[in-house]
């Protein structure tokens, strides 16, 4: 556990950034490499991962809902030195990750070819994902698990051991994915399946790894069968901080259908352009996207020990250094954006759509970036509804205008994405406008920590089994 309610605010930020950007990255390498060699399969191969991948989203929604809500509370019973709730919030967190992990599987083969005969353009496209998403969905059940053990530790304010098993999962993947899809070794190439078959075994791995670390290793939280039980006063205590995250995750599914369905009539090449485009860009996001996590559990630690000047000077020096990161990457977007695709495409028609959307999109970057801040901000405050209304409030200055325009004679893809960059300047707007409202709401006269429903009190002084229900 690392102590953040003293010390330098900008080096706890960097300090706790630097191993979350390093783990995203290795995160998202899972969908680069694996573009990287599904693209040798040709276009109809790649808009059918990307499409699949959409569906990523749904379990990304509801992995919010368990890691911002795991996070927030450790880090709150942090900040108030209180082990037994962090303890027991840990074990809940797990109980819930166990129940979504079956409801994934279940829901996720149920939803596959409605789903891909939806969004997919054309035939092959449907048959690629559909194909792609049957072994996948496995691999998206056990995130919950990885999510649940790693807010667990971002909340104590730890991520370096979460880094470490990333980056060598992503290794694994990356050596799986070669022999997998096109047969490197073997002569019997899986295509599309191999690609899902490398990613859901690698992220099997990691979570063998991370459960070795909390049983051997992790000392202030770890499993206790005891708190197993499910509790539905600390589910409530959960959802409640992490519905609206997941949530917000939920429209991002649905801002990312409309943009699928609405350039489904451009063609498998738009399709693959867009899907290439919205990876590098996602890449592109991660340093922003790592400070803005590093934000939620040093600003919530301080929420829970009562210190608002710092829990504000959190959030000044996380828009800082996330501005200038996405201003940076910004430029490098346009002034050659075809040099972060070429990896995954040479087919020309691919490589313009994508261009031609990192050129228009990175205007809204720093825009990003302090949209971002402003959510982790949320997450630290313990009321994560404002930062829902302000993905809400884009989803609906997007969606119906998108569809309006894909009617109308003329229409093309640089409308669509010229519409994405003025609804997220709108979004940053309201944000910065809530979260200022928040601050000054729940933290005028550094108020106390925020109450905890009653609770029978848990003590952890030792990693031993009790012998009764406390």
């Amino acid at each position: 556990m690392r102590d953040m309610t003293e010390g330098s605010i900008p080096k706890h930020l960097i300090r706790l950034a630097a191993p979350i950007a390093a783990g995203m990255l290795f995160q998202t390498l899972y969908y680069l490499v694996d573009l990287y060699f599904v693209s040798r399969l040709g276009e109809t191969a790649i808009a059918g991962v990307s499409t699949a991948g959409n569906l990523q989203f749904v379990v990304v929604a509801l992995t919010q809902v368990l890691g911002v809500g795991t996070m927030t509370l450790i880090a709150h019973a942090v900040g108030r030195r209180d082990q037994g709730d962090a303890n027991l919030v840990f074990n809940q967190s797990l109980a819930l990750a166990a129940i979504c992990g079956v409801a994934t599987l279940l829901g996720g083969y149920l939803l596959i070819d409605p789903y891909m005969h939806a969004l997919g353009a054309d035939a092959a496209t449907v048959a690629a994902g559909s194909a792609y998403l049957r072994w996948f969905v496995p691999g998206m059940a056990l995130q919950f698990a990885l999510v649940s053990m790693g807010s667990a530790l971002r909340g104590t304010g730890i991520q370096a051991p979460t880094m470490v098993i990333q980056i060598i999962v992503v290794v694994l993947n990356a050596i799986l994915s070669p022999i997998l899809i096109i047969g490197w070794g073997t002569g019997h190439p899986l295509g599309v399946v191999g690609a899902a078959v490398a990613t859901s075994f690698s992220i099997a791995v990691g979570v063998v790894l991370l459960t070795f670390y909390f049983r051997q290793l992790e000392k202030y939280v770890g499993f206790h069968r005891h708190m197993l039980r499910p509790r539905l006063s600390v589910w409530w205590r959960m959802l409640r901080i992490g519905l609206p995250p997941g949530g917000e995750f939920a429209l991002m599914f649905v801002y990312m259908g409309v943009i699928y369905w609405v350039i489904r009539d451009f063609g498998a090449s738009a399709q693959a352009g867009f899907g290439i485009g919205s990876r590098v860009m996602q890449s592109i996001f991660l340093p922003a996207m790592a400070v803005a996590f590093a934000v939620a559990p040093v600003a919530g630690q301080n929420v829970g020990a009562g210190h608002g000047d710092r829990v504000k000077k959190t959030f000044g020096s996380a828009v800082l250094i996330g501005s200038s990161l996405m201003l940076f990457l910004s430029l490098l977007c346009h002034i050659r954006p075809e040099l972060l695709l070429r990896p995954f495409s040479t087919d020309p028609d691919v490589l313009a759509v994508g261009s031609q959307f990192l050129v228009i999109i990175s205007w809204n970057f720093v825009a990003s970036g302090v949209i971002f801040t402003c959510s982790g901000m949320f997450q630290a405050l313990g009321n994560t509804v404002p930062s829902l209304m302000s993905s809400a409030s884009r989803i609906a200055s997007f969606a119906i205008p998108a569809i309006w325009l894909s009617s109308r004679p003329g229409f093309e893809l640089r409308h669509l994405w010229y519409l994405s960059v003025a609804t997220v300047l709108l979004q940053m707007t309201i944000s910065l406008l809530l979260v200022r409202r928040e601050l000054r709401k729940r933290l005028s006269g550094d108020a106390p920590a925020p109450a905890v429903p009653p609770m029978v009190p848990v003590a952890v002084t030792a990693p031993v089994e009790p012998t009764s229900e406390p």
